[in-house]
């Protein structure tokens, strides 16, 4: 930020018994001047385990958990349709006939089980007894990103009153801490709730709830079924939930009847955990799960013997160990914008385009602070919500959707200097790789390597969903297992760390072996059949509508990518040469790319209408980015193409599908673009539930920032912070490009922090929209050249050392 002459925003409370001061960076903190009613307006804590909702009612604090490893379920057994494989013969004749209705409808044979659904723990309520009837003002509530502390304040009986929340990760509990002025202390009844079966007990100072989750469930959008879960108290996911209060400087702790009563406390603090019989996607968690109780029992009395301000320290120290690696300044947001609350702030940024650097920073920041809080949890990577959900059956099941927004979470994760965050999908990815190699032989007849198709879950399910009625078009999709594996070489070339490629090597190679396999001849081309685009349709020249085709042009360009990055990868090790020689031969054959008659990249195989032009997915456009082979310098034609579909399917879209342009624009050098696709992303979208006559839907931003599919969704704030970072840093494993998408509105800033392939941490300024000090280090040494200013510097920076670049 811009130093001392940056807004401020800050608070002060000062009472006799204790003293607060609240002070943050608006590009840092999210504030409000009232207690959340929405979902979307919440505030959301985690330590990539445990999750907490806040709303920061006055009267009753009712505070959402989530815990990250509670889905419903067993792990996979026998393929659901074992020989389902024997269609494909039937599929490819069809569509050998061009009779795509045939090949459509055979589709249907060629699907499984759907995902299990991820479950909401319960909730715990604060309930103040002496704050009925009474009246507050000065309400504040606020989520600091500097040091993810959430917090309330509010006058009520004229003393004030506050409270904070953290999820800390060293010590695995989520923290609430009240405290007051108010003679008479806080009185209190502390419960929990689940819609969970369940059983709740008090004793001494605390709350112990246990209970069990459904073996098998199905999504919210599957008809026909009564009930769709399906409960035995001897099957699926157990779960423990502790939550103890303590109290400072005077009042008590009582139990009674599966509740805590806290009477007369200036200070109060309740430590929650929870643990889950969880023990890896392929054990049993009832008969072969890890010991729950206990491990939530060791959380407790660990954390039971650290003080507040050891706890609150604890969990700032590791916080800000990943938070405080990058700094961004876009500019400074005049005085009178800054101090607006953020969902005012918002609404007027949407409403009269106002300039806010420090919310687009702040959009920036939110999506670090929410891949810090949902991903630290090995093999079991953010979700569709990150881990923050409320429903038992939750939008598409809250579950692992893998034609783009699974992999979207992760965009940032690399650029933004937080590859441990990036870990927990590389294990995740190989748990794919063992299910996957089941699927890829029952469903596709492929016995070399493994596959992944439209949706996962905790259980790492692989096979297309649907049981035989889904939705071609996107349970069908048989390039998930692809697209994802792409992570693994793209993590090598940001980190450098050979050993860590080693161990993710065999799913990468996995991946790229099934794509081999797949692939078949037609006119002396390689191409995938069947194939689908996700979630899109066609209109075929006797006007039939279908999903089912042959060659999809986004089929051939993540199977390029990945056959390219197995191959980089294994020339890196040393090792499957063969296999290797096999991959260019392959890349050679390929069908490739063509561009259709409107000037647009094709993404059926014949040119093709859409059945919808501005359709949501971009799928074809993959090799621009994510990908990394359509590029503006070394296949124009292609980049020109792809700017001409993202013209055609326009400004209107999902959340995370507008999060996904501002990476395509970037990429394509579009400054203008894709900052106008940024402010499009940060478009002001009322809570769900919200009726008034002013309410607003669509794709955009909710009042706490999170990303409006809608309904709720966080790959959207993922693919946002990602879209900022491609506008000032483009990289490959030879080369960095500083600014390559700056818009005017950005003219000067400064951004330290930010990580370029290589292991290469980059530090700039610019003044006029030019680099004007550069500083790369990088811990184990490179060599790169940066191009800079419109000039290419080659560079050397020695391992572990700070070198300053001469603009």
């Amino acid at each position: 930020m811009g130093n001392l002459c940056k807004y401020a925003f800050g608070l002060l409370i000062t009472a006799s018994a204790y003293q607060y001061t609240i002070a943050a960076d608006n590009s840092t903190l999210l504030k409000y001047d009232r207690p959340a009613k929405f979902f979307e307006e919440s505030l959301v804590i985690g330590n990539g385990n445990l999750g907490a909702i806040i709303y920061g009612d006055t009267r009753i604090d009712r505070i959402p958990i989530n815990d990250i490893t509670l889905w419903t379920g067993e792990p996979m057994g026998k393929p659901f349709a074992p020989d389902a494989y024997k269609a494909i013969p039937e599929i490819r004749e069809a569509l050998d006939k061009e009779d795509y209705k045939t090949a459509d409808r055979l589709q249907l044979k060629v699907q499984g089980e759907y995902t299990e659904n991820y479950q909401p723990l319960g909730a715990v309520s604060i309930k103040y007894v002496d704050h009925f009837g009474k009246k507050t003002s000065n309400y504040t509530r606020q989520l600091d990103l500097s040091n993810a502390i959430a917090s309330s304040s509010y006058t009520i009986n004229g003393y004030p009153m506050r409270t904070e929340y953290f999820a800390s990760a060293p010590d695995s509990v989520i923290i609430v801490r009240m405290s007051t002025d108010d003679p008479a202390g806080i009185n209190a009844l502390v419960s929990f709730d689940s819609q969970l079966p369940h059983s709740v007990i008090s004793e001494n100072n605390e709350i112990s709830a246990e209970g069990y989750v459904a073996y098998r469930s199905y999504p919210v959008y599957v008809g026909g079924l009564e009930n769709k879960f399906e409960y035995d108290p001897e099957r699926g996911m157990r779960f423990r939930t502790l939550i103890s209060a303590s109290t400072d400087g005077g009042g008590k702790v009582t139990a009674s009847a599966g509740q805590l009563k806290i009477a007369g406390a200036p200070s109060a603090t309740l430590l929650i955990t929870n643990a889950t019989s969880f023990n890896g996607f392929d054990r049993d968690p009832a008969t072969e799960g890890r010991p729950y109780r206990d491990i939530a029992k060791n959380r407790i009395a660990a954390a039971s013997k650290l003080n507040f301000d050891q706890l609150k320290s604890r969990h700032t120290d590791d916080y800000k160990s990943f938070f405080d690696r990058v700094k961004l300044d876009l500019g400074t947001t005049a005085p009178e914008i800054a101090s607006l609350p953020t969902d005012v702030q918002l609404k007027q940024y949407t409403d009269e385009s106002q300039s806010n650097p420090d919310l687009e920073e702040l959009y920036f920041n939110f999506g670090r602070y929410l891949l810090i809080s949902s991903s630290r949890t090995m093999g079991v990577p953010a979700n569709l919500q990150g881990l923050w959900n409320e429903m038992m059956l939750p939008p598409w099941s809250s579950n692992y959707t893998t034609n783009i927004n699974l992999q979207e979470n992760y965009w940032p994760a690399e650029v933004t200097n937080l590859p441990e965050m990036h870990k927990p999908l590389m294990a995740f990815i190989n748990n794919l790789s063992k299910t996957g190699a089941e699927t890829a032989k029952a469903y596709y007849g492929v016995k070399n390597g493994w596959s992944l198709s439209h949706n996962s879950d905790i259980w790492a399910l692989s096979n297309p969903v649907g049981l035989h009625s889904g939705g071609t078009s996107w349970a069908n999709w048989t390039m998930g297992g692809a697209w994802v594996a792409t992570h693994i070489w793209d993590n090598y070339l940001f980190n450098k760390d050979i050993e860590e490629l080693r161990k993710n090597y065999p799913a990468l190679k996995g991946a790229a072996e099934f794509c081999l396999d797949w692939l078949i001849e037609k006119d002396g081309k390689l191409i995938t059949s069947p194939s689908t685009s996700p979630e899109n349709i066609y209109i075929a020249p006797d006007g039939y509508r279908g999903a089912t085709f042959y060659g999809g042009t986004a089929d051939l360009a993540m199977a390029r990518q990945c056959l390219m990055d197995a191959r980089d990868a294994a020339a890196e090790l040393k090792t499957d040469k063969q296999l290797r020689k096999r991959i260019d031969e392959t890349l050679k054959r390929l069908h490739p790319y063509s561009i259709g008659k409107k000037g647009n990249l094709q993404e059926w195989y014949y040119d093709w209408e859409d059945a919808e032009p501005t359709h949501r997915h971009q799928s074809h456009l993959f090799g621009l980015y994510p990908g990394r082979h359509i590029t503006t310098e070394a296949t124009p034609d292609l980049a020109n193409a792809a700017k001409k579909t993202l013209e055609i399917k326009g400004d209107n879209s999902t959340g995370w599908s507008t999060g996904w342009r501002v990476n395509l624009y970037a990429r394509l050098g579009d400054a203008d673009n894709a900052y106008h696709i940024y402010r499009r992303l940060l478009r002001y979208i009322s809570p769900d539930a919200y009726q008034g006559p002013d309410a607003r839907r669509g794709g955009g931003t909710y009042p706490n920032m999170l990303d409006a599919h809608s309904p709720f969704q966080i790959d959207g704030n993922f693919g946002g912070t990602a879209g900022v970072a491609e506008m000032l840093i483009q990289s490959s494993p030879d080369d960095i490009t500083l600014l390559p998408a700056l818009p005017k509105q950005w003219a000067d800033g400064s951004v330290s922090g930010l990580k370029a392939r290589g292991n290469i941490v980059v530090d700039m300024d610019w003044t006029d929209g030019k680099v004007s000090k550069l500083q790369l280090s990088s811990p184990t040494g490179a060599k790169t050249t940066v191009k800079v200013n419109g000039k290419r510097k080659k560079v050397t920076i020695p391992a572990g050392k700070t070198i300053s670049v001469s603009i």
